[in-house]
């Protein structure tokens, strides 16, 4: 499916808080936990809970979420299909950026080990 201009808005001018609280539920409902939520946010944004937490009460829109995100170099590992669209091919920067946080909570919901979710490398030595 291709991304059109509207979609990109209207991605671009959704709250963040107003899709969180779906998050939640999401992953809660599979048996997942709101520190892993927290934990794959912050891996891809670098916001922590205090931070995050600050985001969702200043009700900001996607597109200031991810302007002020931090965002993973790794993330550009983040592949594959959500919402219909392959995550890979969608050339608007901030519509794909948040898809790869779709894609991670929708992991983390379908029961992926962290380790695959947040793109480790188990050969790398740190």
């Amino acid at each position: 499916m291709k991304v059109t201009p509207e979609h990109n808005q209207r991605v671009a001018k959704m709250k963040f808080s107003s899709v969180y609280p779906h998050y939640v539920t999401k992953v809660e409902k599979k048996g997942r936990t709101l520190d892993e939520l927290h934990q794959v946010i912050e891996w891809l944004t670098g916001f922590d809970k205090l931070r995050l937490q600050e985001l969702i009460d200043d009700k900001v829109t996607f597109e200031t979420f991810i302007q002020r995100a931090d965002l993973n170099p790794n993330a550009n590992l983040i592949k594959g299909v959500i919402c219909g669209y392959r995550i890979e091919e969608i050339d608007n920067s901030l519509t794909r950026q948040a898809r790869y946080l779709d894609k991670l909570i929708d992991e983390l919901a379908r029961g992926s080990k962290m380790d695959k979710i947040l793109r480790e490398d188990k050969t790398s030595t740190k």
